[in-house]
């Protein structure tokens, strides 16, 4: 496949695979954990294994488990698991600037290989907007490491779900694999306050249930990072104008 690509792409490539390479025990736990939860719940072999390569999102494949198990209704798993993954939304959002100038199919199909952590790095990265030679290339080097390990140890963890103790505590050692990555996302001052508050209406909310807490989230993280940039653009413009008015009373 690289031999395809231009040099640029293929540089691109291998730079987005090597940032994304810090993280991969982190995804490789969560993956291990999310198919030893699958095999041990009510799914079969093979509808495990289908869920793994089709849904390709752990969270909401854990959200929705209990509730297959409890034999609900469809359209409540439908439900949690759209609420569960309503951040996707937000990373489209932020995406879009990036993409837009691909056909549709495409941008469909960067939608599925997109994560948490993908976006996370490729806003990091602070690309310009539109076309820019290597950015998509670099977005499939994150995309294809993230892809293969997840699949790769949630297929693990179904086939050998047996084997590997509950009391290894593999969830969590992911999570705090993961939060150093999200500390050093936290750059301004508006981030800042979007994550706060976010972190108090996840608590808050944390026994709603559909895993409500998520999407609520969500939404108050959106709305005080909103109010959190309308305020420090505030704060600057008056800045601006107290300077030049001073400049002008000097003159």
């Amino acid at each position: 496949m690289l031999a395809r690509l231009s040099d640029t792409d293929r540089r691109a490539f291998r730079e987005g695979a090597r940032a994304y390479a810090p993280t991969l025990m982190a995804i490789f736990s969560w993956g291990l954990v999310t198919g030893i939860a699958m095999s041990k719940s009510v799914l079969t072999l093979p509808q495990a294994l289908t869920m793994s390569l089709l849904c390709y999102a752990g969270s909401s494949q854990l959200a929705v488990l209990p509730l297959l198990a409890a034999k609900l209704p469809v359209w409540t798993v439908l439900l949690t698991a759209a609420m569960v993954n309503t951040r996707f939304v937000i990373f489209s959002v932020g995406l879009a600037p990036h993409f837009s100038y691909l056909p549709m199919w495409r941008r469909i199909v960067l939608g599925y290989f997109n994560g948490d952590v993908i976006y996370l790095l490729f806003v990091k990265k602070n690309f310009p907007t539109g076309y820019v030679p290597g950015k998509e290339a670099y977005f499939w080097g994150m995309a294809v490491a993230s892809w293969l390990s997840w699949q790769v140890s949630s297929i693990v963890g179904i086939l050998l779900a047996s084997l590997i103790p509950d009391n290894w505590g593999l969830a969590l050692a992911g999570t705090l694999a993961l939060l150093p990555i999200m500390v050093s996302a936290v750059a301004t001052r508006s981030t800042l306050a979007a994550v706060s508050v976010a972190a108090v209406v996840a608590l808050l909310a944390l026994d709603l249930p559909y895993r409500l807490a998520l999407p609520f989230a969500v939404i108050a993280a959106i709305v005080a990072g909103s109010a959190a940039d309308l305020m420090i653009e505030r704060a600057d413009l008056r800045r601006i104008r107290g300077v030049n008015d001073r400049a002008g009373d000097s003159r």
